[in-house]
């Protein structure tokens, strides 16, 4: 049988960056797979405008794993529906606590929301399905960096470029990497209306079967003074606890 050049590239291409959570130039794409430029370049455009890659533009484009090809190939772990068995978890979730909860995941240097579960009487929250936001300042992104492996974290954190998006916003790498130990010693993490400054979210991280981290969940409410954050972040800490059991996770 005669398979397609092009989409044998296509499939190449996609399986190199994959393995490069940090992210792959152009130039390391061709010499790994010891593909032509114009060609390479033709199918990583195409593949961007389809949603199977993210591009972060900067001196030289990075390309990183995209929503699309996330939901094709990494919605199944061990033939199962990842996303079919969180969302029911946490539509219940957020019935239960009275907020807007999430799941996320690591794209590049952010993270993008999958899900999004919202209780009878919500609140307007800007984060929809499919939008992405940085990980120094949402508890999605910090409680994934926080468990996440070493190595990975530091080539994410290598790439941030800190912005202000409110006066309590984390923007120096010194500061973030602390807040992420922070988090690790609590177990779950805070936006302290680091990105909109009423809003407050708890996140806890999600693992699969083999101890490595899916994503994070997260609540989100208009930020109250006499709201207990400390109890509210071990309750997303122990839903988060319980997906992660349902997804095959035996650890602690």
């Amino acid at each position: 049988m005669k398979l397609n050049r092009t989409t044998l590239r296509s499939v190449e291409i996609l399986k190199l960056v994959s393995k490069c959570p940090e992210g792959i130039t152009l130039d390391r794409i061709c010499d790994t797979l010891n593909l032509p430029k114009t060609s390479a370049y033709d199918i990583i455009t195409t593949l961007a405008e389809t949603g199977m890659v993210n591009v972060a533009r900067g001196q030289k484009q990075v390309y990183t794993i995209g929503l699309t090809a996330y939901r094709i190939g990494v919605s199944y772990t061990n033939h199962m529906d990842v996303l079919g068995t969180i969302e029911p978890e946490l539509k219940a979730f957020a019935r239960e606590i009275g907020k807007t909860v999430f799941y996320g995941v690591l794209t590049g240097h952010e993270v993008v929301y999958l899900c999004k579960f919202e209780p009878e009487n919500p609140i307007i929250t800007t984060a929809t399905v499919g939008t992405k936001n940085p990980v120094y300042c949402t508890s999605l992104g910090k409680a994934i960096l926080a468990y996440t492996d070493e190595e990975t974290r530091r080539q994410v954190v290598g790439r941030i470029h800190f912005r202000k998006k409110t006066p309590r916003t984390i923007l120096s790498e010194e500061a973030f990497l602390a807040e992420l130990e922070k988090v690790r010693r609590m177990g779950y993490a805070l936006d302290a209306r680091e990105v909109e400054e009423h809003m407050e979210c708890v996140g806890a991280p999600v693992y699969d079967r083999e101890g490595r981290v899916l994503g994070a969940i997260s609540a989100s409410s208009l930020f109250k003074p006499t709201e207990d954050y400390h109890a509210l972040g071990l309750a997303v800490k122990q839903k988060a606890g319980e997906i992660s059991r349902l997804l095959g996770y035996l650890g602690k």
